[in-house]
């Protein structure tokens, strides 16, 4: 099985990938509204078939990217039917299982945070995803959305304990950088769930946390009553319109060479190898203008902001690079030519200078 922990440093949110790796059928869990250029780039890239987003609850610190997600990979919307939420594809009965290719999770109703809180499962009871129910020596609060602290004490110690000692916990935050526990070690180290510690003992330490509500619960809480739909519908998921431009998870925008080929006088072609590269064996676009990376920072002043700019390298590498400099230097249309001038020679498109092998 494939597994990737994604996060979002805004929201402190992770977002879980699961795939299995023979069918490459996919599903996420808790995706976020702003990151779901990079989980698509990395759906794509991976070469899996997105076949379900997952909530663990209402979130009201973060946007999902459910609605998102759906509209780009044609993805199908599950939450915990507890949950309240509109516009679903599919809302989950308490231990109802989700399946992607021949793995499958368990949903399991875990409320206290809310009041439609649910863990997931893997078939082979190795791991738990668990939302805000069970965090990293610690959990969700229990002030607001229908929680309750002695209801989310009951839920980890019938639903989540009775798991493996083994079986290892996948929160949905973590506010210190740490990624993954166990069941064994929350058991024996969880501040405030530890089986030593009794319901009265958590209620009275939940009741008194004093934290303030999350900056975006307003927002965040009524977009993800609706799966994440915007309230405008003229969204652009891409954020670029000028060409049909790729985005990379690495982070970078990238066009490719025929789109160049057929639009280079709608743009600014900017090549940032070494003059002897520039005028070397692979040549270089015509009409491109050699500004060396080295430079580019320096030169930029001279580039306009009228045309989109396409950066170019020897293979795509360096031009990325330079999509990045550029970006700080406030250029907001910006892509690099996917393979460089290895990709544009390959492909017999035409070049200035250059050798004709």
């Amino acid at each position: 099985m494939i597994l990737r922990q994604l996060y979002d440093q805004q929201s402190s949110t992770y977002t879980y990938l699961l795939a299995d790796a023979a069918s490459r059928e996919a599903l996420l869990i808790d995706p976020v509204f702003e990151q779901a250029r990079r989980d698509v780039a990395l759906v794509e890239e991976l070469g899996l078939k997105l076949k379900w987003t997952l909530e663990t609850h209402v979130h009201a610190d973060h946007v999902t990217g459910a609605w998102l997600l759906r509209e780009r990979l044609g993805s199908r919307i599950a939450v915990p039917k507890a949950s309240g939420a509109e516009g679903a594809d599919h809302f989950l009965a308490a231990d109802e299982k989700i399946s992607f290719g021949k793995r499958a999770l368990q949903g399991v109703p875990t409320p206290g945070h809310t009041s439609g809180c649910m863990s997931y499962v893997l078939d082979d009871r190795s791991m738990v995803f668990t939302g805000d129910a069970l965090l990293i020596r610690g959990c969700g609060r229990t002030d607001f959305q229908g929680g309750n602290p002695r209801t989310l004490y009951g839920s980890v110690r019938s639903q989540i304990f009775s798991l493996p000692d083994d079986c290892t916990v996948y929160p949905g935050h973590d506010y210190r950088g740490l990624t993954c526990t166990s069941v064994g070690e929350e058991k024996l180290y969880n501040p405030r769930l530890a089986e030593s510690i009794g319901m009265e003992d958590f209620a009275g330490y939940m009741k008194h946390l004093g934290l303030a509500h999350p900056m975006q619960m307003a927002e965040a809480v009524p977009a993800n009553l609706l799966c994440g739909r915007p309230s405008s519908n003229n969204l652009s998921f891409s954020g670029q319109e000028w060409a049909p431009l790729t985005y990379t998870f690495a982070g970078i925008w990238e066009v490719q060479p025929n789109w160049l080929e057929e639009h280079a006088g709608e743009v600014q072609i900017v090549d940032v190898r070494e003059p002897e590269e520039f005028n070397g064996p692979l040549g270089h676009v015509p009409g491109a203008v050699l500004v060396p990376l080295a430079k580019l920072q320096e030169k930029s002043r001279d580039l306009g902001k009228a045309k989109p700019i396409v950066t170019v390298c020897r293979s795509g590498a360096r031009s990325a690079q330079a999509t990045i400099i550029l970006g700080k230097a406030g250029f907001e249309r910006v892509a690099n030519l996917s393979g460089g001038m290895l990709r544009w020679r390959a492909q017999r498109f035409p070049v200035e200078g250059g050798s004709d092998s």
